[in-house]
């Protein structure tokens, strides 16, 4: 135990799971497993918080940065558990969570890229939808991660390729040219770069002076201080190449870039493979489950190839 109230805390989480274990109907077996499951994994997640390290970010406290890596651990051990089930065995379990997939199917007849020459404003205006916002967002949060425009721009014009190569496999791949070049790179894309990068300039300008909350006497300023908890503690601006780089430093973020695709591309594999529509709770729960694990994961790819303090200990 690192701390005194660690004992503290453990007990009272155990006093809270037998709780739940002797108030409960425990003639339902499948409220039985769910209930077993969400146990596991909330203790889990317990002696995450409690044994394991801290990680590179401390905002708004390192004990959340923790949780992530369990959770990171946990989302491994279930892929490692599914790559020894057959495809009806995982399809079984998929239908066990939600058996409203069942009666869901990709419609394989659809059309897509068609009457591409048919410009009007009124037909681009009707593919700006929920996925070009999530686009918008998607790329503005990895300009933040990444910090680079370079970095960031090959990244999303290799992804139009990749859509491009993998098309044959993954109709709605398929797109207009003026859907992927303009919608997608310069409009979504480029926009949520720049947004990114713009938030990313103001952080490195801004003056960072922290002051206890305990040394705050106002209530309006006690309020204030909360909510800028949640902001970066520190501001470090990135070179991920320069003049003096090694071409193994080029050749590790090349590896960095091809693996973010590949990460990227298993989101559409998954829900086309396995049948979910794009706003099922499995897909948006993974998306935003990898969102929070990538961030830590990229600040450590920095600190390793760039020489930033910590490296050592990554080595």
């Amino acid at each position: 135990m690192r701390r005194g109230g660690d004992c503290n805390f453990g007990i009272i989480c155990w006093l809270i799971n037998n709780f739940f274990l002797y108030f409960r109907d425990e003639r339902d077996i499948q409220e039985n497993i769910w209930s077993g499951i969400c146990c596991v994994v909330f203790f889990f997640l317990i002696v995450s918080v409690l044994t394991f390290p801290n990680g590179p970010f401390t905002r708004p406290h390192p004990a959340l940065w923790r949780i992530v890596f369990g959770m990171s651990v946990l989302y491994l051990l279930a892929l490692l558990f599914l790559l020894f089930q057959s495809y009806s065995t995982v399809y079984a379990i998929m239908y066990w969570i939600d058996p409203n997939l069942r009666n869901f199917h990709i419609d394989m007849d659809k059309e897509y890229a068609v009457n591409c020459s048919d410009i009007t404003f009124a037909r681009v205006w009707s593919h700006v939808d929920v996925f070009a916002w999530g686009h918008f967002l998607g790329w503005a949060f990895k300009a933040i991660l990444f910090r680079h425009a370079g970095l960031l721009w090959a990244i999303s014009i290799m992804w139009e390729i990749t859509e491009i190569a993998f098309a044959h496999l993954l109709p709605n791949f398929k797109e207009c040219w003026w859907d992927s070049l303009i919608l997608d790179v310069l409009i979504c894309n480029g926009l949520g770069i720049w947004c990114g990068l713009k938030i990313c300039k103001a952080l490195e300008m801004r003056e960072y002076k922290w002051v206890s909350i305990r040394d705050i006497s106002s209530t309006t300023g006690k309020i204030k201080r909360a909510i800028l908890q949640f902001t970066p503690v520190q501001w470090t601006p990135v070179r991920w190449l320069d003049p003096t780089s090694t071409y193994m430093r080029f050749f590790a973020l090349s590896q960095l870039v091809v693996f973010w695709q590949i990460s990227e591309l298993n989101t559409f594999f998954l829900k086309h493979i396995f049948e979910m529509p794009p706003s099922h709770p499995l897909v948006i729960a993974r998306l935003c489950l990898v969102g929070v694990i990538v961030a830590p994961s990229v600040r450590y790819v920095k600190t390793y190839l760039t020489g930033m303090q910590g490296a050592d200990q990554i080595n």
